[in-house]
């Protein structure tokens, strides 16, 4: 039978007060199966989606997270890797260290210019290159090791890895180019890459110890150094989100502007350094030995919760972010004085929830104070403030051990971050903006 269309509807006329009022036909048919027009199906009325699916809605951002990840992973494997491998193939862990810290002094030195570059002429065309060089290290770290070259060839090879770009800082640089007009996106975009940095360093030196262990001595700097130019190719490869290279004065740096806010990080760089080397200490003389791996994991998964969490909330200032962070610091301390290996599993797991908001505000700080030409570079300038501020905290929480014992030194993690709140007092009122 053919398709005939209903037939067109009469005006009607209808009577308000003493005015007649002559109402137009209208073709809409009504809404099949009962649905309100308009309603999505499948979806609860009133119901949004909550601000990690927004966030990852964003066309391309699951595309360059995934390759991020990927990228990021091995920043947590690297340094345990060189250690295990060095010391297991030429019997010395002092070589080892002082391989792994050479690496550390040239990445101070050189991960600011990389950024530079990365600002100046955009991600895919810096990051590659820089992440090959640093794939080249890796590779000729490994032969070296395995052939019994000299010993300066370890250090020329691990200092080659310096050229790593900083892909937190890069994936931060996406987020802040898409969201730039979207300030709470924005705060559970930074919350989100928080949660992902403990996430890869609490999983890295696991990853890298079991491939170390049980596989051979050179399969987790291998293995590392696979994943990472993978994961950098995938991020690069998304073009669509990148932002575009800024053309700024060569003259120019972000160092003036984000140099009050590097005081902050060296303090908390040297809370990282300490709690870690005093924890490890601690473990090993409570006789744990390799079982103090999922202890010490406790402070990043509750920094990767926290981090998580954070993003769904408003944000609050630095200074109360420090407050609550000296406050928690102060907790390992007492569960080391009070000789209790769970109180102290449970003091981690608070300090590390208190780590992750206090890291994002600041972080968010940084971005606010970067002028936009320069935004990679201001990042990295963080994260070496960061690093300089782990180095010594380790190296002054390892003399510490080795002359007052295991409980002493996490004192000294409650004085970095007192240090900290002191200088964000000192400094004037700030609403935390966000780009």
């Amino acid at each position: 039978m053919p398709h005939t269309a209903p037939p067109p509807t009469r005006p009607r006329m209808t009577m308000t007060g003493t005015t007649l009022v002559i109402v137009p036909p209208t073709d809409r048919q009504p809404a099949a199966s009962g649905r309100t027009p308009g309603r999505t199906p499948g979806r609860a009325p009133g119901r949004t989606p909550g601000p990690y699916r927004r966030l990852f809605a964003l066309p391309g951002t699951r595309a360059f997270t995934a390759g991020n990840l990927l990228a990021r992973l091995p920043m947590g494997m690297f340094g345990i890797s060189a250690v295990m491998m060095i010391a297991g193939q030429r019997g010395s862990y002092a070589l080892a260290g002082a391989v792994t810290a050479t690496g550390l002094a040239a990445t101070a030195l050189v991960a600011p210019w990389t950024a530079r570059l990365v600002d100046r002429y955009g991600q895919a065309r810096i990051a590659v290159p820089a992440t090959l060089i640093a794939t080249l290290g890796s590779l000729s770290l490994i032969l070296c090791v395995r052939s019994g070259a000299p010993a300066w060839t370890l250090f020329a090879s691990y200092a080659a890895t310096a050229t790593t770009p900083n892909i937190g800082g890069m994936s931060r640089a996406r987020w802040t180019h898409l969201l730039r007009d979207n300030r709470p996106a924005h705060h559970t975009a930074m919350a989100f890459e928080q949660a992902a940095d403990e996430l890869c360093f609490m999983l890295g030196p696991v990853v890298a110890a079991a491939l170390c262990s049980a596989v051979f001595p050179e399969a987790g700097t291998l293995t590392a150094a696979v994943l990472l130019l993978t994961g950098m190719l995938v991020f690069t490869a998304q073009r669509s989100t990148e932002p575009p290279p800024i053309r700024a004065a060569r003259d120019s740096t972000p160092l003036r502007a984000v140099r009050p806010l590097l005081v902050l990080f060296l303090p908390l760089g040297v809370m990282f350094g300490a709690m870690e080397v005093t924890s490890i200490a601690y473990l090993d003389a409570h006789g744990l030995g390799a079982a103090s791996g999922p202890v010490l994991a406790l402070q990043a998964a509750g920094s990767c919760a926290a981090g998580l969490l954070y993003g769904t909330l408003r944000p609050r200032t630095l200074r109360a972010c420090l407050a609550a962070l000296t406050a928690a610091m102060a907790l390992p301390w007492a569960a080391a004085a009070a000789d209790s290996v769970i109180l102290l599993g449970c003091a981690l797991l608070l300090a590390g929830m208190a780590t992750a908001p206090t890291m994002v505000t600041a972080m968010s700080r940084v971005h606010a104070a970067t002028p936009p030409a320069r935004l990679n570079e201001g990042m990295t300038l963080a994260v070496t403030a960061i690093l300089a501020g782990i180095a010594a905290g380790a190296a002054a929480a390892g003399w510490l051990v080795d002359h007052w014992g295991t409980t002493t030194p996490y004192a000294l993690p409650a004085a970095a971050t007192l240090l900290a709140l002191a200088l964000g007092a000192a400094r004037k009122p700030h609403r935390d903006p966000v780009p």
